[in-house]
């Protein structure tokens, strides 16, 4: 239970943390909101990259499998992640119509 916890804010403070600087640079608020799906497969997923372009009904069937296959716990913390992702993006609107102008 405390592993589930730590890795919870770890988690939304890392993902939190990683989107707020990419909106800082990129400027585009909501970037890493839609880069966070993609990146949550190459962590569930153990195919390489190259297998969904050669290999790819098997590699999607095993992705199908992997994401069946999450626990409760793993969702609560990959939902945690996300739910960072959003957050930075709400906090940077919020500075910038407060007048804060990052890069």
């Amino acid at each position: 239970m405390v592993q589930l916890i730590v890795s919870v804010i770890l988690y939304f403070v890392i993902f939190f943390g990683i989107a707020f600087i990419l909106n800082m640079l990129l400027r585009r608020t909501w970037l890493m909101a839609c880069l966070y799906p993609v990146i949550m497969i190459f962590v569930i997923d153990n195919i390489s990259f190259f297998s969904y372009f050669t290999n790819t009904g098997e590699a999607f069937s095993a992705l199908g499998d992997r994401i069946v296959g999450l626990t409760a716990a793993d969702i609560i913390i990959l939902l945690s992640g996300f739910i960072g992702t959003i957050v930075s993006g709400f906090v940077i609107r919020f500075l910038r119509k407060s007048g804060y102008q990052m890069f």
